[in-house]
């Protein structure tokens, strides 16, 4: 049985997609995704390119550009205002314990790192606060994040343009099983971020201990 505030979010969400502006929602919710908004933009792409199919190139690109511009913002977020804004607002979002690790796997891996956390379920927010924290390159920030967030929102875009009704049906009938789904790829996200150091597990991840942005420096 689906929980009535999945519900209530998935109505609202398909409320946003039918509204008249419903791009500068999509814009507006990509953007802010990407520093510090808790809920992705991908269902209401989704709903959109299934409304519009014809224009599902230009959604995805809008949902691309947008969310780069967001994760700048982030970026911005940690280079110059963690202090101020950006320790509170991963704590607000849980995402606390896990700073000290992307950190290590920014230096360790790059730009590797920001494509992984652009094209999965990870919390992309996580990464563009990270790396400004940081200081990564920007230009290298800026190329990863492009690459990483065009991969995953023009998969949906192509996706929901040859097999839109049939995912529309689904979504409405088994939106809880949907969300799990969607639960369980966040942790898969996670898993394969730490799996980067190798296929020997733990032992030759530089990363997996790391509970300190002191040990993350080291």
């Amino acid at each position: 049985m689906i929980m009535k505030p999945l519900r209530g979010l998935y109505d609202w969400t398909m409320d946003k997609a039918a509204h008249p502006k419903a791009v500068w929602w999509l814009a507006l919710f990509s953007f802010v995704e990407a520093s510090f908004f808790p809920i992705p933009p991908h269902p209401l792409l989704g709903l959109m390119c299934l409304a519009e199919p014809k224009k599902a190139i230009r959604f995805a690109a809008v949902a691309t550009g947008f969310s780069v511009l967001g994760g700048l913002f982030g970026y911005l977020i940690g280079w110059g205002l963690y202090d101020l804004v950006g320790e509170q607002l991963l704590s607000a979002l849980g995402l606390s314990e896990e700073f000290p690790q992307a950190a290590c796997y920014l230096r360790e891996y790059d730009w590797e790192a920001i494509v992984i956390a652009g094209a999965t379920p990870l919390p992309f927010k996580l990464l563009t606060i990270t790396a400004g924290f940081i200081s990564m390159n920007l230009v290298t920030f800026i190329l990863a994040s492009i690459a990483g967030r065009a991969m995953i929102f023009m998969t949906v875009g192509i996706l929901f343009r040859l097999f839109g009704a049939p995912i529309k049906r689904v979504i409405d009938e088994y939106l809880g099983t949907v969300t799990t789904v969607f639960v369980l790829l966040v942790v898969g996200g996670f898993i394969a971020i730490g799996q980067l150091g190798g296929d020997e597990g733990d032992a030759n991840d530089p990363c997996a201990n790391v509970t300190s942005i002191e040990a993350a420096s080291a």
